[in-house]
């Protein structure tokens, strides 16, 4: 398996680690090698639940006992996704109302810039530095970081980039800007969290201007920071939201919320504004809707806060520069791109799986399920600090 998947399956990098997986269940990812892996990773923010949760297993197998894809989206009502889009509408604050289920975060986030220009009549996006919406043409656009695009440009037009955090970059915002896009706490740069009242201001200055505020909650939503959304810490609603990763517990999906009357401005002049065969598809719905109520109704975002301060409680070391993020989103410096990666293989063979931030590798990636156990952060921490001990 290790060697058809170099041989036939085509690669991202040039050094993936090509780990071969039997199985995976709970916290733990299973090796061909007979070992069992703990998992800081969550297939990056992907396994809110863990891996194969029975309540996502058993509502996956019910959906395919009935049936699989029917029609394009937006054409048959089909009882997965209805249940899905209205459970979302009653768990978010207004004026937020109505989804648009798509394939994934990328998707969704094209999707999002499309109606905020259609909704608007304008042409230009703000967006920020350092951010990572995606790879497709339109996300990869609206990305920050320049050595990501280089290689693929000429992209979307009419994009300027203004600094996270930074209040006099808001006026660079007017009544040209179709939209302002950024992640409610960067990703890529390395879990970076919204300062004092930053989104207070940016959200006053779009409504100054009349501009909609698209928030990315691909990696911080469905509970990852304590809250079903990670803008509910911060005193504002997004005029359009987009999610992905979490939501379907283990399965590619992705969406983008708003209100009605923005929503509708993709349904015509010209109808299809955005169109997508798979979106919907009730066996997805079926493993959102299951991971959604689960969410909510667990108590799983309750215990977040203390899951994090426990992180934060053990991985004190003199390697250790400092911890970035929120709940079960951190990032830790480790000072140096070569020894993250380093330490990373050194906690892989120690029975740990951890990973990086895209644009700052110096920085390890720990975004576990939110089922993680106490006792697991605790074994985790341990192996990491034996690692930071090692050299």
């Amino acid at each position: 398996m290790h060697k058809d998947f170099f041989i036939y399956q085509a690669q991202t990098t040039k050094f993936a680690a090509g780990f071969e997986v039997e199985k995976a269940e709970g916290s733990y990812i299973y090796g061909t090698d007979g070992k069992k892996y703990l998992d800081f990773v969550a297939g990056v923010s992907a396994n809110t639940l863990g891996h194969s949760h029975p309540k996502v297993v058993e509502a996956i197998k019910e959906q395919a006992d009935k049936y699989l894809h029917v029609m394009v989206y937006g054409e048959y009502a089909q009882e997965k996704p209805i249940a899905l889009c209205k459970l979302l509408a009653e768990a978010t604050p207004d004026p937020l109302e109505i989804t648009y289920l798509v394939n994934s975060g990328a998707e969704a986030i094209d999707g999002s810039l499309k109606l905020a220009k259609r909704y608007t009549g304008r042409e230009e996006i703000v967006s920020f530095k350092n951010s990572y919406h995606g790879n497709t043409h339109g996300a990869l656009s609206v990305s920050g970081n320049e050595t990501h695009k280089r290689e693929f440009r000429p992209l979307l037009p009419m994009v300027s980039f203004i600094e996270f955090n930074n209040e006099d970059d808001l006026d660079k915002i007017t009544d040209k800007t179709a939209c302002v896009i950024l992640e409610t706490i960067q990703g890529a740069a390395g879990f970076l969290v919204p300062e004092g009242n930053y989104l207070i201001k940016l959200k006053k200055r779009c409504e100054e201007v009349g501009a909609l505020l698209i928030l990315d909650e691909i990696q911080p939503g469905f509970g990852r920071t304590g809250k079903l959304f990670s803008f509910e810490h911060f005193g504002i609603v997004p005029d359009i939201l987009v999610m992905g990763k979490g939501m379907g517990g283990g399965v590619p999906v992705g969406a983008f919320m708003s209100s009605r009357v923005i929503m509708e401005a993709l349904s015509h002049s010209p109808k299809l504004g955005h169109i997508t065969t798979f979106g919907g598809n009730p066996l997805i719905a079926a493993a959102s809707y299951a991971t959604l109520k689960e969410v909510l109704e667990s108590g799983l975002m309750e215990e977040t806060a203390e899951k994090e301060k426990l992180f934060r409680e053990l991985l004190v070391h003199p390697k250790i520069k400092n911890i970035n993020g929120k709940g079960l989103m951190l990032a830790v410096n480790l000072g140096t791109p070569e020894y993250t990666l380093e330490a990373a293989k050194k906690c892989m063979e120690k029975g740990l799986i951890v990973f990086w931030q895209l644009y700052r590798n110096e920085y390890m990636r720990i975004s576990p399920p939110l089922t993680i156990s106490m006792d697991e952060i605790r074994q985790g921490c341990q192996i990491i600090l034996d690692v930071l001990n090692e050299k």
